[in-house]
């Protein structure tokens, strides 16, 4: 049974501050699913992590590239979002295996998308407005994933 851990988000700032912890916190290296409706905030999410890194460049949602790459001095983050995907077979075509075979931290949206092209999550984390925040699960699905995990713990205290 994965660990889990449920988190509420008030703002566009915490959600940013969620993002360089599971930057901190991954090795720079896995996979993390960021599930949640259009506008959860899944983007801003990705945007805290990149930037957190070092990157200053605009981060946005790869909805119509379907991969954004970063190659920063740490490593490569490699941002999809599969919302536009047609078949999880296309996948193949976009060179997937590639992105996914390691050495690389790779955030999905819409990984529903790629189901059965896609390796399992480290980390899951399931978006739901809350009006004013965000209401967040953060599963658990590795190692990596619960050390990810741990650290929002530890980050976030009692508050969570």
């Amino acid at each position: 049974m994965p660990n889990s851990l449920n988190l509420y988000i008030s703002d566009e700032q915490q959600m940013i501050e969620l993002g360089a912890v599971l930057a901190d916190s991954s090795g720079l290296e896995g996979v993390i699913y960021l599930q949640g409706d259009l506008g959860a905030g899944k983007t801003t999410l990705s945007r805290g992590l990149v930037r957190s890194l070092g990157y200053t460049g605009a981060v946005k949602s790869p909805t119509y590239t379907l991969v954004e790459p970063y190659e920063l001095e740490r490593g490569a983050i490699y941002h999809f979002d599969l919302y536009r995907l047609a078949d999880p077979e296309e996948l193949e075509f976009l060179g997937v295996r590639d992105y996914l075979s390691g050495g690389a931290l790779c955030l999905i949206e819409w990984p529903q998308r790629g189901e059965g092209w896609l390796p399992a999550a480290d980390l899951e984390v399931r978006i739901e407005v809350s009006s004013p925040g965000r209401q967040l699960q953060l599963l658990a699905n590795s190692p990596r994933g619960e050390q990810m995990l741990e650290a929002v713990q530890a980050h976030w205290g009692g508050q969570v």
